[in-house]
C-alpha cells in the first residue's frame, strides 16, 4: 500500500484539499469494488502538536513530528494571495519535507503550493509551474527554479508541480498513471469529467500589474502607458515626460513591476484585446486597431505567444455571448 501524506497547511485552500481527497478516495473505492485492498493509505498531517486527536472530516490529523517514511507527499494550494505570509506560517514543514525527500519520498505541489515546495530548496535547478497569475511572484522569489509558467504539470527527480485550479486534476492523473496505470487514469478522468488534452494554461492568465509598490515615478509611468496604450506611440513617446532618464525609468520600472516598460505596454494591449474578444463582437481587425496595433500578422503572433492561442480561438473559448448560448442550451 502506498503511504500518501496530504499536508493540511495553514491558509490551505479548502477546495484544493477536497479535490485531492475526492480523487484519491475514488481510486481506493475503484480497487475495493474489484475486491482488492485500498491502493493508497491516506493520512493527513499538520504542524500543530496539539492537533493529536483532532479530525479533518473523517480523517484524524497527525503532527508531522510523528510521521514515518512516506511514499508520496501532496502540498495543496494556498487560499492566501500573499504567498510570502503563507510560506512563513508553514516554514516548520520545510525540514520535514527535506528529510522525507532524502528518504525517498516523492513530493507534489498543487497550484500555489509550489511556493512552499520551492522554499525547501528541493526545486532549485528543477522545472516547476504554478498558478498562471502567480508566475511573476514565483520567479522573483525563487530565481534558482526553472519556471515553466504556462505548463500544466512538471515532473523531475521525484518532484511534481501543477498549474492553477483545475490543472490540479491533470497532476493527479499524471501521478495515477505512474502509480496505478492507464485503466485507473481513464476511470478517474471519466468519473470527474476531466479533459485530458489540455497542454498549457496561458489562456487562463490575466495581467495584474502591481500598483502598491510605493514608487511614484513608476506609478506615473504605468498610468501614462495605461492611458495611451490604444495609440500607436512608442514607449519612448509615452514616458518622455517622466522626470528621469530612460535608463533610470526602465531600471526602476522593472524592479517595481517585474517587467520592462515595453513588456508592460504589450501586456496591457493584449489584455485589452482579450476583453474586446470576450465582451464584444468586434472583428479581429477591429480588436487589433482598438488595442493599439496596426499590423494584423504581428498582432496574431503576439497574441498567440501571450495567450497560447489565436484571437479567433480565444473568442470561441471565452466570449460571453457564446457562454450564454451554451448555458441556455443546457437548460
Amino acid at each position: 500500500m502506498v503511504q500518501l501524506a496530504l499536508l493540511i497547511t495553514k491558509r490551505h485552500r479548502l477546495l484544493s484539499v477536497a479535490a485531492i481527497l475526492d480523487v484519491f478516495e475514488s481510486v481506493n473505492r475503484f480497487y475495493q469494488a474489484q475486491g482488492e485492498s485500498s491502493f493508497f493509505d491516506i493520512k493527513l498531517f499538520t504542524l500543530a502538536p496539539e492537533s493529536t486527536g483532532q479530525t479533518f472530516g473523517s480523517y484524524e490529523l497527525y503532527p508531522v513530528e510523528t510521521s514515518e517514511k512516506q511514499d508520496l507527499i501532496l502540498i495543496p494550494a494556498f487560499a492566501s494571495d500573499i504567498t510570502e505570509i503563507a510560506v512563513g506560517e508553514n516554514i516548520q514543514f520545510i525540514p520535514w519535507l527535506q528529510q522525507q525527500y532524502q528518504n525517498g519520498a516523492e513530493i507534489a505541489s498543487f497550484c500555489t503550493g509550489a511556493f512552499l515546495l520551492a522554499a525547501t530548496g528541493l526545486l532549485n535547478g528543477k522545472s516547476a509551474t504554478t498558478h498562471v497569475n502567480a508566475r511573476s511572484a514565483f520567479a522573483a522569489s525563487f530565481p534558482a527554479v526553472r519556471l515553466y509558467g504556462d505548463a500544466i504539470v512538471t515532473d523531475e527527480d521525484r518532484i511534481y508541480t501543477s498549474g492553477g485550479a483545475t490543472s490540479s486534476f491533470h497532476l493527479m492523473l499524471h501521478l495515477l498513471k505512474i502509480y496505478c496505470g492507464r485503466e485507473v487514469v481513464l476511470h478517474i478522468a471519466k468519473l470527474f469529467a476531466i479533459d485530458m488534452d489540455r497542454e498549457q494554461q496561458a489562456y487562463f492568465g490575466t495581467f495584474q500589474p502591481p500598483q502598491n509598490h510605493g514608487d511614484n515615478l513608476v506609478t506615473m509611468a504605468q498610468k501614462k502607458i495605461e492611458d495611451a496604450y490604444q495609440e500607436s506611440s512608442t514607449i519612448e513617446e509615452m514616458i518622455q515626460d517622466i522626470p528621469a532618464s530612460r535608463r533610470n525609468v526602465v531600471r526602476r520600472f522593472k524592479l517595481a513591476t517585474g517587467v520592462t516598460p515595453i513588456e508592460y505596454l504589450q501586456k496591457t494591449r493584449i489584455e485589452a484585446a482579450k476583453k474586446l474578444l470576450e465582451f464584444t463582437d468586434q472583428s479581429v481587425l477591429e480588436v487589433m486597431l482598438n488595442s493599439g496595433y496596426n499590423d494584423l500578422k504581428a498582432f496574431r503572433q503576439l497574441f498567440k505567444k501571450s495567450a497560447g492561442m489565436t484571437p479567433k480561438s480565444y473568442r470561441e473559448k471565452f466570449n460571453v455571448g457564446r457562454m450564454e448560448g451554451i448555458a441556455f442550451a443546457a437548460k
